[in-house]
């Protein structure tokens, strides 16, 4: 494979084997958190091809799959309190939607809406970002203003392996560490920026040993065992809660659909890679283990199948509705006063409008 699956010569965290089985590293959690834990798996993995299904229907615009990367997803967001922060990328819904908002107000930015559909404030989840480790700085800047406050806040900073060749992420790891603000910033390095390769983005023995050019721990763990991810990120969340700063954490996973719907994967990527990542799907690893425990049987993959699928229809409802456009919008948020030439453009586009139903 042209990937390799492991950074080689590197400790991994990982408590949960490809097959299922414990790896006896450390105990696991209980059997029904572990079990909502799959329930939340197979909800970001019914959302992932919700999704992909609206953007070939023409509901939605873009989307960028999460698929194979759901452990991640379903981690990053359960470990974080009301109070904290949580920092997605473009490819984060299913985190989004598991930190409790409406994955109908998720969707509504990629289906080409101007804003992000939801309210950043009410679940403290900020609007997806799509240029490259951006919203890592301002992720630390919450995260050093919660401090300075007195406040027990953490963010969780999400990005990818491309963005941490980005001279931002660069800069948000090294104000978090020098000023010790509660940040973690997760890593979900899926193999490839759009078609790059991780090699040809960086020769380190793993991203996560960045972290000691910046003076923080730096964790890799596997990115497709739940309980493993759930830990790591949940120990990097007490840390910054106590005062001890910023963990950079790297989750070793793969983006198991193209980069979009706009994206050919087969150019950059083989077959055979792709089926040997798909040995490693993080809900058969969870579903073996919890069926081999005698905690998960047919009635209740049924019922966990079922709640899924009524998600998955409540998405397809909202998304069927047109949603009704004001031209105004255009012009109502670019400047808190607006321009002379902002009010000329207005008054412009409101004439030829009453034109058009005269």
């Amino acid at each position: 494979m042209s990937s390799s699956p492991e950074p080689e010569q590197v400790d991994i965290v990982r408590l949960l084997g490809h097959d299922g089985e414990p790896t006896g590293s450390a105990p696991l959690p209980a059997p029904d958190v572990l079990l909502d834990g799959y329930r939340r798996l197979v909800a970001a993995r019914r959302l992932n091809e919700q999704a992909q299904a609206l953007v070939r229907q023409g509901r939605l615009a873009v989307y960028p799959s999460s698929r194979g990367q759901e452990a991640c997803q379903v981690a990053c967001a359960a470990v974080l309190e009301e109070r904290d922060w949580l920092f997605p990328t473009y490819r984060d819904t299913a985190a989004i939607v598991a930190r409790g908002v409406d994955p109908v107000e998720v969707l509504t930015m990629l289906r080409g809406d101007w804003h992000c559909g939801y309210d950043p404030r009410e679940r403290r989840t900020a609007p997806q970002a799509t240029p490259l480790a951006t919203q890592l700085l301002h992720a630390v800047g919450v995260g050093h203003a919660a401090r300075l406050r007195g406040e027990d806040t953490v963010v969780m900073a999400l990005c990818g392996d491309g963005a941490t060749s980005e001279g931002d992420f660069h800069e948000a790891c090294n104000f978090a560490a020098v000023f010790a603000a509660p940040v973690v910033f997760f890593v979900q390095n899926n193999k490839y920026a759009i078609s790059v390769p991780l090699a040809r983005q960086s020769v380190a023995p793993s991203l996560a040993a960045k972290a000691d050019g910046y003076g923080m721990p730096g964790v890799l763990v596997d990115g497709n065992d739940l309980p493993a991810v759930t830990r790591v990120l949940a120990e990097a969340v007490a840390r910054a809660r106590s005062g001890d700063g910023p963990t950079l954490v790297e989750a070793d996973t793969y983006r198991m659909d193209a980069h979009t719907n706009a994206d050919d994967a087969t150019r950059y990527r083989t077959e055979d890679e792709v089926t040997g990542w798909g040995e490693r799907d993080p809900l058969t690893r969870v579903r073996t283990y919890l069926t081999g425990a005698g905690v998960l049987d047919e009635t209740g993959e049924r019922e966990i199948t079922a709640a899924s699928e009524d998600m998955a229809a409540q998405v397809r409802r909202g998304l069927a509705v047109e949603a009704p456009v004001d031209p105004d919008e255009l012009f109502a948020h670019v400047y808190a006063t607006p321009t002379p030439q902002l009010t000329s453009q207005r008054a412009s586009l409101r004439a030829e409008l009453e034109d058009e139903d005269s």
